[in-house]
Parts: structure tokens; C-alpha cells; sequence
């Protein structure tokens, strides 16, 4: 599992063995084949982009076409152990109403999404003025899919409204994990585990 980005090495590490799994804009399916191939995993996946499903069908994965924003009302109630979405949240057109999605179709979901309040993020806005390019947000503010700029404290603000229980979190600064103090400022990336 050390081939996969660090915030799905986080998930990875965090999944139960033997659970069942569905990985919401689960991309190619790299995270996916290692729940099944390290773990036992069931997993299944949801896909927006037709080439990453294709790439995930390779795999041996079962994928299949869709859209967060409106496909996961069709699955039943805690049909699956986990819910994943990660890096995907701020991509969604309705990010609120995936988020209850995900929770009513998952026992516990992870959700992971870079962090807009980064130091980094802050200064190219005050000194320069222009949308940052990171290597957590590469895109131009022309090309980006994130259409929701969310950062750490305004998510944490969001599950309390809800009064969504979180498990656990981790905090990520480049490939390592940072401390939960001082994380909305600190981290370039989040990673929770969350359960109604």
C-alpha cells in the first residue's frame, strides 16, 4: 500500500479486513485494488469519467459510471461497512447532500479534501493576489474541478451543525502527517472518519 497517494494510505490503513466498500469518484480504482488485494475487501466503486472506469474494469474492479450528485440515492440504506470520498467532496455540485448520502449508505465514511485555508493557499492570495497552484490544487483557476473551496475549520463547523460524529481525523503537510493543532492553517490536506 506505500504506491498510494497518502491520504488513501491513511484510508487503506484505517479499513476494517474483510469490510464492504464503496469508493465514491474512486478515479482508476488504485485504492480499491489494494482493499481487495492487502485487506479482503469487497469493493465497489462509483466513477464519473469514463476512461478512469475503464482503467478500474481492467483491474478486475467492479465499477460502474455515475455521478455522486445524483446516483447514490439508489443504494439502500448501510449497504456498505465504508463509504469513500476522497478528494471528491469539493468537486460536487451538492456537497452537503453527498455528504448525507454517503453517511445513510455507509455504517462509517472517510472523506478527505485538500485544505484551501493552507498557509501556502492564504499568502498567493494576500501577496499575489491570483487563485494558488499547488501540488495539492495543480489546476488553474480556469480548469479546476473544485467548485467548493472548504477548509478544515468550516468542514468541522459542518458536522457539528449535523451532529455527525467524527471517529477520527488526520492532518496531512505534504506526504506527512501534521499534528490536529493548528491543522486549518498547518495542513495541505484532511482526512476523516465519520459516522451518524
Amino acid at each position: 500500500m506505500t504506491d498510494l497517494r497518502p491520504d488513501l494510505a491513511i484510508i487503506a490503513q484505517h479499513v476494517a479486513r474483510d469490510s464492504h466498500i464503496l469508493d465514491i469518484g474512486c478515479g482508476d480504482g488504485q485504492l480499491m485494488a489494494a482493499l481487495r488485494d492487502d485487506r479482503g475487501c469487497d469493493a465497489r466503486g462509483l466513477e464519473l469519467l469514463p476512461g478512469n472506469v475503464a482503467a478500474a474494469v481492467a483491474r478486475g474492479l467492479s465499477v460502474i459510471q455515475g455521478d455522486a450528485d445524483v446516483d447514490l440515492a439508489d443504494y439502500p440504506d448501510q449497504s456498505f461497512d465504508y463509504a469513500i470520498l476522497s478528494q471528491t467532496l469539493q468537486t460536487a455540485h451538492a456537497p452537503d447532500a453527498v455528504l448525507d448520502q454517503l453517511l445513510r449508505i455507509g455504517r462509517r465514511a472517510f472523506v478527505s479534501f485538500p485544505n484551501f485555508a493552507h498557509w501556502r493557499v492564504r499568502l498567493s492570495l494576500m501577496w499575489g493576489g491570483r487563485m494558488p497552484v499547488t501540488r495539492q490544487l495543480p489546476e488553474r483557476w480556469y480548469d479546476t474541478p473544485n467548485i467548493h473551496h472548504v477548509t478544515i475549520d468550516d468542514f468541522r463547523a459542518f458536522l457539528k451543525e449535523r451532529s455527525v460524529t467524527v471517529e477520527a481525523a488526520w492532518f496531512l503537510s505534504g506526504d506527512k502527517r501534521t499534528g490536529a493543532a493548528a491543522a486549518n492553517l498547518l495542513a495541505e490536506h484532511a482526512v476523516f472518519l465519520l459516522r451518524r
